[in-house]
């Protein structure tokens, strides 16, 4: 959801059968009903994998930042694939196979090679591992109806139960149930981003061979390829004193063993909202100044944290408040 995720092109989307909603392409309408914030999350998320379709989504924040962007989505069989070409900002692609992605940076001949498990890029709003409790702190309900890029769409508001999180306003198109508009919203109910499609064609002839040369035409670019290694937060000596109620430990990576930088990066979740911590061994000659950052919806938390063994530079990042993000770094301990 966050703007960053626009400008930078990750890629993802849920791994689910549209079938399994019931609505579908050329099918009439869903009429108005109540759904509960489980019913609604298999919906929205399910309709991620609709079979195809192009279009440009526009994000922005209230703070005035504003970053756009052309997607193309396929379905073929079991392999989800994507291109999203970045509108605004230096030029970008990325594409996706599966967790599979590429990103091409023209201006430095650079291609950056990574797998990414899960959510990514607008629509795909939701985390698959996290959805569980998702309805212990959200409530849900449809407060109307509206249209976007020509679509009709049901409005449905995740409220949050705590101030935690934030809430989210989502325009789900009626006929399949793709997200195509959210607002993120704070606890007084004010937009703190916007993203929406400006343009959409469901069923577009998006032909998965084409996006499969694309991606295959490296010449010329110098590959990059993430030095980082899956591995769990108790092995790297890492774990939080008590939980943060709603968020969920999704995944854990460490930097290669040839990374200039031995950091470590620990993904919760709560099945809309995502929060990474990031820490490495506190170093004076590059760690200068603690502070926050906004952008959009996402926050950026950094302190330098003294622990029983060391001293230790961490940053947290997330969709949430700083005050959330203030209570995971509160809660991190070392035991090894």
């Amino acid at each position: 959801m966050a703007l960053v995720c626009c400008a930078g092109g990750a890629v993802g989307l849920a791994q689910a059968q549209i079938g399994a909603f019931g609505g579908g392409i050329g099918m009439p309408p869903v009429g108005p009903q109540e759904r509960s914030v489980d019913e609604w999350l298999v919906r929205l998320q399910q309709a991620s994998r609709v079979p195809s379709y192009m279009g440009t989504f526009v994000v922005s924040a209230a703070s005035g930042a504003m970053a756009s962007a052309r997607i193309w989505h396929v379905c073929e069989g079991g392999v989800q694939m994507e291109r999203v070409e970045a509108l605004s900002g230096a030029p970008r692609s990325t594409f996706r196979r599966n967790d599979a992605v590429m990103t091409f940076l023209p201006d430095a001949r650079t291609l950056r090679i990574e797998r990414r498990e899960g959510g990514g890029v607008f629509p795909d709003l939701f985390t698959a591992g996290a959805l569980g409790s998702t309805a212990d702190f959200y409530a849900a309900r449809q407060i109307g109806e509206g249209r976007v890029a020509g679509f009709e769409a049901d409005i449905v508001q995740f409220k949050p139960t705590d101030r935690l999180r934030f809430g989210y306003r989502i325009w789900s198109e009626k006929r399949t149930g793709l997200v195509i508009k959210t607002q993120t919203l704070d606890s007084s109910g004010r937009v703190l981003e916007q993203t929406a499609f400006s343009e959409l064609q469901l069923g577009a002839p998006v032909n998965a061979s084409a996006l499969r040369r694309m991606m295959n035409n490296t010449q010329g670019y110098r590959v990059e390829k993430a030095e980082r290694v899956r591995t769990t937060a108790e092995a790297q000596g890492w774990a939080l004193k008590a939980p943060v109620p709603g968020f969920s430990p999704q995944s854990c990576y460490r930097a290669a063993a040839a990374a200039s930088v031995p950091a470590v990066q620990w993904i919760f979740s709560d099945g809309l909202a995502t929060v990474s911590l990031f820490m490495e061994p506190f170093d004076a000659a590059r760690h200068a100044s603690e502070g926050t950052a906004t952008l959009g919806a996402t926050h950026t938390l950094v302190k330098r944290l003294t622990l029983s063994d060391a001293d230790w530079w961490v940053t947290a990042v997330g969709e949430v408040p700083v005050s959330t993000l203030q209570v995971f770094i509160d809660s991190l301990e070392r035991r090894k």
